[in-house]
Order: C-alpha cells, then structure tokens, then sequence
C-alpha cells in the first residue's frame, strides 16, 4: 500500500472544502484534499449552482410565454405557445456545472493542492485510507457537508425524490407537490411553477419561511397566490401512496387528532425538502464529539475536541448551512492552521433565497433584536 503525508488534509471538496485546501497552499503548507465525487460539493454540483441554473431558465420561458400569448406582452410577439424541452434544460445546466467544476480543479492545482479522488476511510484521527493509498496528517479538515433528511413514512425513490433528482427531471411535471416550504422547496417549486407544471406547497409550521420575517415573506406570499401556487400551511405530510404511476400525498392538520378527517392530493413528483442533515456517519475513529443531531462539535475557531482536527460548513454546529458559510470558515481554519488569529462570528452573515421575488436577510430580525 502506498503512503503520504502532509500538513493539511481536507477531506470533502465543496464551497468549505476546496476554499480551505486552496488557502492552505496559498500559505505555504503542503495539502490534500479528498473528494468522492466531483470537486465543487453539493453547492456547485447539486445545488446553488444547477438550481441557479434552472431558475434563469425558469424565466425566461416565462417571460417567452407572455409574449406568445394572445396579443403578445409590451407590444411584443412571438409566433405559437413557448414549449419547453427539459432534456434539453437539464444538458445545458449540465454544462455550466462541468465547466464549474474544471475550475476549482483548475484553482486547487494552480494553488499547489493536491487533489485525490475517492471516499476516505478515518484510521484514526489524522490518518485515513482513500483506495490502495494512506496519508497521514498534520492537520484535518472535516468538510464532509450534508445530505438530504429522508422521512421514514417518505423514502425516496420511483416518485418521491431529494432536491438532487429534482434538478435532474428529463421531463416536465404535470403535477408537483412539495414537502417543506424552506428555501430549498420553494426555489425549486416555483422553478416548476414557471416552466408550467401545477404545484402545491405542504408547510407544518404556520407559514412558509418561516424563519424570515413577516415582512420579507408578504411579497413571496402574493406572488404564490397569484400564481397559483396551492399553499398548504400549519399541515403534516402523514404518507405516501402509489396509484397508477402517481402518487398520493396524505396530510392532515397539525392540530387535529381525528383521521378520518385526513386529506390528499395526486402528484406526479413529490419533492421532500424538510432539511438536510451532516454527514458525519464514519467519523467515530476520528474521535470528535458529536451533538444530539450528529453536527461535529466545534469552537468559534471551528476545533474539535481533538487537537489538530476542525470541522466546516454543513457537518458541524456553528453557523448556518450555507455555502458562503462553509467558504469563510475554510478560509479561516487555514489561516489558523498556519498561525493567524481568527475566530468566527455569525452575526453579520447574509441568507438569500432566490424565490419570486428574491429575499435577502442580514443580521438580526426585528423580533430578534427585541
């Protein structure tokens, strides 16, 4: 078995990841990065940056469907219905993914990273096995992100699908139903909404968002109402059933105990998103502690309780699941790892959701800040 060793071994290549590895041999320090799949993460493979994509796309087949109305929109028309060819769609996001993902290989090589392809296997904290190969560390960076959650009474697969399938649909959707009214659900529901396919909504908190305030929320509400987006709030989704190809979504209200007062809808699609949750399953021989909900255990200097070992971005407790998020602290813990001080601090951190229209959110909220 072959063997190396270095300074810094990132393990994970996404926005937190490959931003760490690029930083530390920036500074000098000699590293590794790991990665199972294709360099970018969930942001830029299967994320942000092919649901950006879609939503552009989203767009401007709608504003053509205006134009091809009858007597045109500003005076402008087009000549029959505006169609839409999602294979066609979903090869084009394909490409401004690929071509993404050349670049931050293109940056981590131009930066003096070395880049390994495979899934690491922890032999102890600052050891792992990637293949026939063992490297040894210095240092570790956990960048191992996160993964859709997965509802016990909802398993993916055959219609029921993860935000990473619905980014992929070679066809349109006659009718999508949305477990979740986070940001995830909602950007990708209203992508659907515009390319023409029906779309309901299935919230159990009492409004979609929820964690926005009020008034950033009202624009989105009206847009949703207006175009006709079936909002289902203050609901749970109790299970799935399949019926002639389709599927049948069960939900009742969260306040009520009678069944028999259960309702349902048939979708063709039905897109869970009620969340994501770290990937930290194979990391017991790390040693790190982990929290209630699995996130690895972490300081403002995002350290773990192992010396020489920081988790960050999705797999540990500090900070927001975000992707500028994960990049900071990458940067950051490189900078600490070769002798700077710096510490994280979430306070000044913007969320934005690309929605119609798009919300964006700094700081505290008022109710927050009461």
């Amino acid at each position: 078995m072959k063997s190396k060793k270095c300074q810094v071994l990132v393990i994970g290549a996404g926005p937190g990841g490959y931003v760490a590895a690029i930083r530390s041999a920036q500074l000098g320090l000699k590293t590794i990065i790991v990665e199972g799949e294709k360099a970018g993460g969930t942001c830029l493979i299967r994320g942000c940056i092919p649901s950006k994509a879609m939503i552009h796309a989203a767009h401007k087949f709608h504003d053509l469907a205006k134009h091809s109305a009858k007597g045109g929109h500003m005076g402008i028309s087009i000549p029959g219905p505006a169609e839409i060819e999602m294979a066609g769609l979903k090869g084009w996001k394909d490409q401004i993914v690929d071509k993404l993902n050349k670049g931050v290989e293109h940056l981590l090589k131009s930066a003096g990273a070395e880049l390994i392809t495979g899934w690491a296997e922890f032999k102890d904290a600052k050891t792992v096995v990637v293949g026939d190969l063992t490297i040894e560390a210095e240092n570790v960076i956990l960048a191992n992100g996160s993964v859709p959650i997965e509802l016990p009474f909802m398993k993916y697969g055959g219609n029921v699908i993860s935000s990473r399938e619905a980014l992929d649909l070679d066809e349109k959707v006659d009718h999508l139903v949305v477990v979740g009214g986070g940001y995830i659900g909602l950007e990708l529901g209203i992508v659907h909404r515009m390319l023409g396919s029906e779309v309901t909504v299935i919230e159990a908190m009492d409004s979609v968002l929820p964690i926005f305030d009020k008034e950033l929320r009202r624009p989105l509400e009206l847009f949703l109402k207006k175009n006709k987006v079936t909002v289902k709030t203050g609901v749970f989704a109790k299970g799935v059933e399949n019926i002639d190809g389709r599927t049948k979504v069960d939900f009742i209200d969260k306040n009520e105990k009678d069944e028999s007062k259960m309702q349902s809808v048939i979708a063709d699609k039905v897109l869970v998103t009620v969340g994501r949750k770290p990937r930290s399953d194979g990391l017991g021989a790390t040693g790190v502690a982990l929290d209630e909900r699995g996130f690895v255990k972490v300081n403002q200097r995002c350290e773990t309780n192992m010396r020489g070992v920081f988790a960050i971005g999705d797999v540990c407790n500090s900070g927001e699941m975000l992707a500028h998020v994960a990049s900071f602290q990458g940067e950051m813990v490189a900078e600490i790892i070769a002798g700077k001080d710096r510490m994280y601090d979430p306070v000044a951190v913007p969320a934005i959701v690309f929605t119609e229209p798009e919300i964006v959110s700094v700081g505290l909220s008022p109710d927050e800040a009461k």
